[in-house]
């Protein structure tokens, strides 16, 4: 048997044995070394001394020394942390009453918070179980079709490994060696873009046949006020901003008002009054940083133009003497000093015998995001128009809905802010801190798992014993991720060494096809792969396979990345693996059958397809936010 031969072969059993139940990082590691002996089999030389020991010792190594697989047990700690302390039961019944209005009310409600929480944890079975818990139960008692009521906790439950922070996007960065920030600038629209066609279905599905989604009685979207501000209210005004303001100013009245013997504290009417403001603030804290970042942030220290300096820095070089020797250590104009360089080591990453980088890159803050030098022109043409616009429209909203916010609308208020403020800030912090430039992903993490802790300690929820078990869960997770990069760069370098990558690529390269068939090829296998293996065992064994050939079809890796992400939504909602309908089943009552969870999974299916086409014909919706704050 051939040697590219025998690549494939490992190709193929690597499916079957994964199949079989074996696990994968083992799997790999096994076939890798097995093939790999005989691979640099030499018979002159003792089986000992075949150099697939020194692959495995340098893969190892290689991965236990990547700095982007650090940033992974950070954010997983993060995300078990808040799934033992957090509080997702009330900020389910707060988005139930924020969208009581609408049809499918309940659905809308899970959908929100499976994305709002699966952001924050980034965990997909941890948050489909809690929702199954949460939500799957108030559904079916309020009439709701049972494959709706499952397909909206089992697809929005997968959103979290989507929509940045994600620990599968840090995956795919250290695999195909791309910039994990820009692969989360790339992934926050698509994500979020996703979510709304899951939302337009949901709404769209209820109000086609209002029957799958009975609406509410009015006695669960009653929203209970505080006795105190009824009387608020009597003694000021209905609507409750002026009343707050006017209490807060003329607090005679306020003092008298008592509510079972207790009065009223001047302190509690200034709590009150500033979370009464908060849509304001929060609005005015959203343009402000727009204006900051894109009008001030992109000017430069010192307005000088680029094209002077780099004249003076020509008229420099060339008054310089041509005799003057080099400095020590180059080898700019020595052909043979590269010749001389030391060979890669079996396996090992390249050297990089001359670093042409700035020494301000190796400052606090990812490399990938500074901006490359350029002449700065100003805010894009245009911003101030529609800055303008959106500042109109964000006061006329603001003046009707404090038009509109009396007691029952501030209670509503109050409790969304208790139940998302602090998990909405967290996040925020989070990813703004990495899309900015101002930390790496890893430090990022560690903000995060900070704050993790942070906020369990206030919510009061978080003991000993879930310290404990998040700690160990974590463990569990990392070991396994770390020991699938392992086993994974042994197979790929087997693989690669007996001409299996070369094999594939004339084969692809044979068909002369053009992008949008290598694209549509490659997502297919994917696609379909997504059947019966999980996304881990996707992107460590098959990514890298196509990886290479993106430069010959001239295909953006971001585009393509993005592609794969949205398309291994799939991997959790395609049976028969379909692991979201495995944990929901686990929590869901005993009459809800498999097949009622895998029918309402599929149409999502469906749009998850259609929301890689929109991709496609549209990739500024992948590739504009990366290209805006990090240029080409």
């Amino acid at each position: 048997m051939s040697e590219p031969a025998m690549g494939m072969l490992m190709l193929a059993l690597i499916v079957v044995v994964i199949l079989m139940g074996f696990p994968t990082a083992f799997t790999l590691m096994g076939l890798g070394t097995a093939f790999g002996f005989i691979a640099f089999y030499d018979p002159s030389q003792s089986w000992f001394h075949n150099r697939v020991f020194d692959l495995m010792v340098q893969r190892a190594y290689g991965a236990m020394t990547n700095d982007v697989l650090v940033s992974i047990p950070l954010f997983v700690l993060m995300g078990y942390v808040m799934e033992r302390g957090a509080l997702v039961d009330k900020m389910f019944y707060a988005f139930q009453l924020a969208f009581r209005r609408v049809p499918a009310s309940l659905a809308v409600a899970s959908l929100i918070v499976c994305t709002f929480w699966g952001i924050a944890s980034g965990l997909v079975g941890a948050v489909v179980v809690l929702m199954g818990v949460i939500a799957f139960n108030p559904m079916l008692k309020a009439g709701y079709d049972t494959r709706l009521a499952a397909g909206v906790i089992t697809a929005g439950g997968t959103l979290g490994i989507l929509i940045p922070p994600s620990v599968m996007i840090i995956v795919f960065a250290a695999v195909a060696g791309e910039s994990i920030v820009k692969l989360y600038a790339a992934a926050m629209l698509p994500g979020f873009f996703l979510a709304f066609l899951y939302l337009v279905y949901i709404i769209g599905w209820a109000m086609i046949n209002p029957k799958i989604a009975p609406k509410l009685p009015e006695s669960a979207t009653h929203i209970p006020v505080d006795p105190w501000a009824v009387k608020l209210q009597q003694a000021y005004t209905r609507k409750m901003l002026p009343a707050l303001l006017a209490a807060v100013a003329m607090p005679g009245k306020a003092m008298r008002i008592e509510i079972e013997g207790v009065g009223i504290t001047y302190w509690k009417l200034l709590k009150n009054l500033m979370a009464a403001l908060m849509p304001l603030a929060i609005t005015a804290l959203t343009l402000a940083t727009v204006w900051w970042f894109i009008v001030i942030h992109q000017q430069p220290d010192e307005v000088v133009s680029t094209r002077a300096v780099a004249e003076e820095m020509q008229l420099s070089s060339a008054s310089a003497p041509t005799d003057a020797p080099q400095a020590l250590g180059s080898t700019a104009s020595d052909p043979n000093a590269l010749a001389e360089a030391p060979p890669e080591e079996l396996g090992g990453d390249p050297v990089d015998t001359v670093s042409t980088e700035p020494e301000g890159l190796q400052a606090m803050g990812d490399a990938d995001l500074q901006t490359p030098v350029h002449e700065y022109t100003g805010p894009p043409s245009g911003f101030y128009i529609t800055f303008s616009i959106a500042v109109v429209i964000s006061v006329l909203l603001l003046a009707y809905y404090y038009w509109i916010m009396e007691a029952e609308l501030f209670q509503l208020l109050k409790l969304l802010m208790s139940s998302t403020l602090p998990l909405a800030t967290l996040t925020f912090l989070v990813l703004a801190v990495i899309l900015f430039g101002i930390t790496t992903a890893t430090e990022s993490a560690a903000v995060g798992a900070f704050g993790a802790f942070l906020l369990a300690i206030q919510a009061k929820s978080l003991t000993w014993k879930k310290i404990k078990e998040a700690v160990f869960l974590t463990s569990k997770t990392t070991a396994m991720v770390c020991w699938l990069f392992v086993g994974s760069a042994i197979f790929s370098a087997v693989f690669a060494i007996l001409g299996g990558q070369a094999l594939v690529e004339q084969w692809v390269l044979s068909l002369d096809m053009t992008p949008l068939q290598f694209m549509l090829l490659s997502q297919a296998i994917i696609f379909v792969l997504g059947w019966p293996l999980e996304w881990t065992e996707i992107i460590v064994i098959f990514v890298p396979i196509f990886l290479p050939m993106l430069h010959h079809f001239d295909i953006n890796p971001l585009l393509w990345g993005t592609l794969v992400f949205v398309n291994l939504q799939a991997a959790f909602l395609s049976p028969p693996v379909a692991m979201s309908a495995y944990y929901l089943k686990g929590v869901a009552p005993k009459h809800v059958t498999l097949n009622q969870i895998f029918a309402g999974m599929m149409p999502y299916m469906f749009i998850v397809i259609l929301c890689m086409i929109l991709m496609y014909v549209w990739p500024g919706m992948t590739l504009w936010l990366p290209e805006f704050l990090y240029g080409n």
